[in-house]
């Protein structure tokens, strides 16, 4: 990016670069990419520095640059022909050295004001925000297969509003202190977990992985970031910001490696304090069962945050906004090919509205747009992240192909000769409990139920046991009575709650992120209260007035 076009950009942004002194911040503007805009000059000159180009991403431990024999390959989802990152796995020995580099400099670390280390995030989302902006979403698009906005909201916006928020909640709590006495000054101080937290981030969002490794890290934690094999393009880029930005390199290493080489490791070691996780539920499951067996074996009872996807639904009360529910449903369902924890997946409809809903949905579905995302930009969504997804989706649609009780109403044609391609796909099931309403299945699958509309008390308890999730959900209605019944007899069945909206689109510190049960432990990154789970804290006292005598007064 060019000096007069970043000047440009950032007037227009409104960024500030001085020594911030206040805690004021707000949500990241998102920028529209309109033809002969700046950003999208920007943008499309960082897509074609990538075009055919390979990456060379070593792990990093100890601040030095490490490779292994064990060396892989990023493929572009949309193009599986274009290696985009060569990079390697960290074995066992090499993780321990990692764990042994981070322990070493925690102490140093967790002193540090916290005004110190909340600079270099702000700073962090300043070049995010400005200089290095195109590069990190290039770098989303191609090695992920995120549209443009897609990119925008995830890797620029998200990132940045983790980045600054967390700093000014880290900032504003040390402001909150206890209260004192004239004999005696009380104080709480925000340590540090007492070892090293692990960070395993997934492929679908490229702030997840910033945000899993930056906010305990900002908390004074020392950290070891496994990013998702399919994500490390774009992970290494937020990596190599946070250093420029000033963290220092043994804070946190950055190790791809084998997911049960890399959690046996980590939860064997005496040092263990912390996993921040996001991925599936047998995973993390596997890893919870790991921790508990290795109890006795640690200084602390570690932390453990997860969060684990979902099955998430749109319900629709015959008093809904037609329109409202179809675009809001195609967004959700179907943005990034449905590759979102929160995806819409499961719809119920009334009877009533079916034919309505049902011919609207048939008719925008038909100008949906997959394809290339770099090289075209009205694509709406591109290819699945690799083969395995696009295996396990495929069979999905195969599944409602041979079902008596399902029935596709448009698309699921499968195509991975170029890039891992599935067509947006509706499905009608006359059964409620068949497993395509209970599953995840991470892709662009919505299965829809038709309910008799007299019925809906009862659909509020379907969509509250159908499935073991409970991260988010939508209800539709314009009726106020319908709207506060679904709030109360679906309280427990979303984390992230949505009227009529889609059940996508949460903004940090607006929506912090988040659901129970097999979802996860709601732990809300985006939050005031999430960076809590990254400190151990320590109330002092401080007595000013000598003590002349050990008895009371009563004894007198």
């Amino acid at each position: 990016m060019g000096p007069l076009l970043l000047r440009a950009l950032r007037a227009r942004l409104g960024l500030r670069w001085q020594h911030r002194s206040t805690f004021e911040v707000a949500n990241e503007p998102i920028l529209e990419f309109k033809p002969g805009s700046l950003e999208r000059a920007a943008l499309q000159k960082a897509l074609n520095d990538l075009k055919g180009k390979t990456e060379a991403i070593p792990c990093v431990v100890g601040g030095q640059e490490v490779w292994t024999a064990d060396v892989r390959y990023q493929l572009s989802p949309y193009n599986h022909a274009h290696k985009v990152a060569k990079y390697c796995y960290a074995d066992k020995d090499l993780i321990n050295k990692a764990i042994n580099a981070a322990v070493a400099v925690r102490r140093e670390w967790d002193l540090r004001p916290i005004q110190d280390r909340a600079q270099i995030f702000f700073k962090a989302a300043d070049l995010l925000s400005g200089p290095r902006r195109a590069e990190v979403l290039a770098k989303t698009m191609i090695g992920q297969g995120k549209t443009v906005i897609q990119a925008e909201i995830d890797a620029a916006a998200e990132l940045i509003d983790f980045f600054r928020f967390n700093a000014k909640y880290a900032m504003e709590l040390e402001e909150e202190q206890l209260i004192s006495v004239p004999v005696s000054t009380n104080s709480m101080v925000y340590r540090g977990l007492e070892g090293f937290v692990a960070a395993v981030s997934p492929f679908n969002f490229t702030a997840i992985g910033g945000n899993l490794a930056g906010a305990p890290a900002l908390m004074g934690n020392v950290v070891l970031w496994k990013p998702s094999d399919t994500a490390v393009l774009s992970s290494y880029a937020v990596y190599k910001i946070l250093l420029e930005a000033g963290l220092p390199p043994n804070v946190i290493q950055f190790v791809p490696a084998s997911g049960p080489v890399f959690g046996d490791t980590v939860t064997s070691s005496e040092h263990f304090a912390g996993l921040n996780f996001t991925g599936s539920v047998p995973t993390f499951k596997r890893l919870w069962k790991q921790v508990s067996e290795n109890l006795d074996r640690y200084r602390t009872f570690p932390r453990l945050a997860g969060e684990c996807g979902g099955k998430n639904f749109h319900l629709v009360h015959s008093s809904a906004d037609v329109p409202t529910v179809v675009n809001g449903t195609l967004r959700s369902a179907f943005e990034y090919g449905g590759q979102k924890c929160s995806a819409c997946s499961r719809l119920y409809v009334p009877d009533l509205l079916w034919p309505q809903i049902k011919a609207k949905l048939l008719e925008e579905h038909g100008k949906i747009k997959v394809g290339d995302p770099a090289g075209d930009f009205e694509t709406f969504f591109s290819a699945v992240i690799d083969d395995k997804s696009f295996a396990r989706i495929k069979k999905w649609i195969q599944h409602a192909e041979t079902s008596p009780n399902l029935t596709i109403l448009a698309g699921g044609k499968c195509d991975d000769k170029v890039g891992y391609f599935i067509e947006p796909c509706i499905v009608e099931t006359k059964d409620p409990k068949d497993r395509i309403m209970k599953e995840e299945i991470f892709g662009p699958v919505l299965a829809v139920y038709v309910y008799p509309e007299k019925q809906y008390k009862d659909i509020l308890q379907l969509v509250d046991t159908t499935s073991p999730y409970g991260l988010t959900g939508a209800v539709f209605a314009q009726d106020k009575n319908v709207i506060q019944e679904a709030r109360k007899l679906l309280r427990n069945a979303a984390g992230n709650f949505y009227i009529n909206d889609k059940s996508t689109g949460a903004v940090v510190a607006q929506q912090p992120f988040g659901g129970a049960r097999a979802s996860g432990t709601n732990d809300k990154p985006g939050g005031r209260h999430y960076i809590l789970r990254w400190t151990s804290p320590q109330a002092i006292k401080e007595t000013h007035v000598p003590l002349e005598d050990w008895k009371y007064s009563y004894m007198q």
